[in-house]
């Protein structure tokens, strides 16, 4: 076994290797990913994850290998789930594709701080006060069933709170100004749509890390597990996001799948810390979050077999309330 600071400088290096290679590209792209050259990628992410849990299983065990798959597979899925709040926002602001890599560049290297933020948060928290797992453990069964209920709803991203307080304190341009962020008129800094783009992004991806953080440390209070579990699940995002945007639809029912495993961690995080031992398993654990993942990917894609693609997509973007289905635009 490696010293810890072996550990986190083999981490490391693989994530420059990964970021660099991932910029390379994207300043070589001119035309967007096709949907091959996406599932291409983010199999190649996948394979990296199961090579870096190879490398853990050799250096700290089967168990420590064990919580970093099972908290890759949930912060995976659960980014899944983010996707189709930066397809809502993309297809509302009519981002072009060409644009969208940049800003799911940006907004991956700024998920990438909020997690390492949060995580040493939580490991703090977690640390000093024990009952602080109850909380996660309750948030997380609330959150799952709050998910539940809104799975259906369509977010009003029009009269959107954030978007409405930016376009009365910036000076916004009309349109799309390349794939720039701010640009120079008349002596003025003007902020692009592109950039409002890019901050509900940024703000999609904080929410979901109060969501989703809490069920890694379900599983486990190692934090190296826990920071490269969730790295390596959002290393991969951009070319996931074009791999399944053309037919993301097809995943309608994820959603609830997922609200399911929320609730399902979060009750496991409450009967192992109140019994101080594993009453449910992290083996049982994966094999429970496989099955529902599975079960719900299978079950969106033959509920959806003959359904054409829509424009019409729900979920939850922060800022925006439910529509109201009474009304008609």
């Amino acid at each position: 076994m490696h010293s810890p600071l072996v550990m986190w400088s083999v981490f490391f290096a693989i994530v420059l290797v990964t970021m660099v290679f991932d910029l390379g590209l994207l300043k070589r792209e001119r035309e967007p990913l096709t949907v091959k050259q996406a599932l291409v990628r983010s199999f190649i992410f996948f394979l990296l994850a199961m090579g870096f849990a190879g490398f853990v299983f050799f250096e700290r065990g089967q168990q420590a290998s064990s919580e970093f798959v099972m908290g890759y597979l949930i912060e995976l899925s659960l980014s899944v789930d983010n996707l189709f709040v930066f397809l809502l926002i993309f297809t509302h602001f009519s981002v072009p594709r060409q644009y969208q890599h940049r800003v799911l560049l940006w907004g991956i290297l700024g998920a990438i701080l909020m997690r390492g933020l949060m995580i040493w948060l939580g490991d703090s928290l977690i640390e000093r006060f024990a009952w602080v797992m109850y909380v996660f453990g309750a948030f997380l069964v609330f959150t799952g069933i709050k998910m539940l209920l809104a799975a259906d709803a369509e977010p009003d991203v029009t009269n959107n709170v954030l978007i409405r307080y930016m376009r009365s304190k910036f000076r916004i341009t009309p349109d799309f100004e390349k794939e720039h962020f701010f640009v120079m008129r008349d002596g003025h800094r003007w902020m692009t749509p592109l950039f409002m783009v890019l901050v509900l992004i940024e703000i999609s991806d904080l929410i979901f890390a109060v969501d989703s953080i809490p069920a890694i440390f379900a599983i486990t209070n190692d934090g190296y597990i826990i920071f490269t579990s969730n790295i390596f699940a959002i290393l991969g995002l951009r070319s996931l996001y074009f791999a399944l945007a053309a037919f993301i639809h097809r995943f309608e029912y994820l959603k609830y799948g997922l609200s399911v495993i929320l609730i399902f961690i979060g009750g496991k995080m409450l009967l192992n810390h109140h019994f101080h031992r594993a009453i449910i398993s992290t083996e049982l654990s994966l094999v429970v979050v496989v099955a529902l993942i599975a079960a719900s990917v299978v079950f969106s894609l033959l509920k959806t077999r003959h359904q054409e693609k829509h424009d019409t997509h729900k979920g939850w973007v922060p800022g925006s309330s439910p529509k109201d289905p009474q009304k008609v635009d």
